[in-house]
């Protein structure tokens, strides 16, 4: 079937599109424990980008899988899945010029690998929120950690399925040592030298 599909060739590029805007597009993948904090920064860091007036999107794990992924389960067939189509949304959003922040668990190495190739790594940042199990099932603020220590959810990362965390990330966030407004402050200060 794939070599029925040509691509069509737009009249606009993505580097026009991005001029109109006067920013760089950029992927920033927001990835850590189920309660690490990624939505909280992420939601903040859109407001601070949106402020000085970059155009963004948000993509968060539980709304994708309410709509665009409602299909898949979280075997990590499926996790893997999950994470492939979402690149490839933030990839059509990259080249429509825009700031996409995306805030997903994203356990494996492989698939955030997988994610920095399919949007090209100039328009890839990697920001590892780093919480401990312990500190994310202590705020345990959707009740899934309890649900899932009493065997009500399987495949739950950092219980019952492993959560490989990043090596070198570009921006690190140690939750239970910087407050919510210093996250915030280093994810910009990093990605407004990466915007220009």
């Amino acid at each position: 079937m794939q070599e029925n599909i040509i691509p069509h060739n737009f009249n606009l590029s993505q580097e026009e599109r991005s001029n109109l805007k006067k920013h760089q597009p950029l992927l920033l993948w927001f990835t850590g424990l189920s309660g690490s904090g990624k939505s909280t920064i992420t939601n903040l860091v859109e407001v601070e980008l949106h402020k000085k007036g970059i155009h963004t999107y948000l993509l968060d794990g539980d709304n994708v899988r309410k709509g665009l992924n409602n299909n898949l389960t979280f075997s990590p067939e499926d996790r893997t899945e999950n994470i492939r189509r979402i690149a490839e949304v933030a990839n059509l959003m990259i080249d429509a010029g825009l700031v996409v922040l995306a805030a997903f668990v994203s356990p494996y190495k492989k698939d955030r690998e997988m994610v920095k190739n399919t949007v090209k790594s100039i328009n890839f940042v990697e920001i590892f929120v780093d919480t401990s199990v312990e500190e994310c099932e202590r705020r345990d603020t959707k009740g899934l950690y309890a649900k899932a220590r009493k065997g009500l959810i399987k495949d739950f990362t950092g219980i019952n399925a492993p959560y490989e965390a990043p090596e070198s990330p570009d921006v690190l966030i140690e939750t239970e040592k910087t407050s919510v407004e210093e996250a915030v402050n280093e994810v910009m200060k990093y990605v407004e030298r990466r915007l220009k």
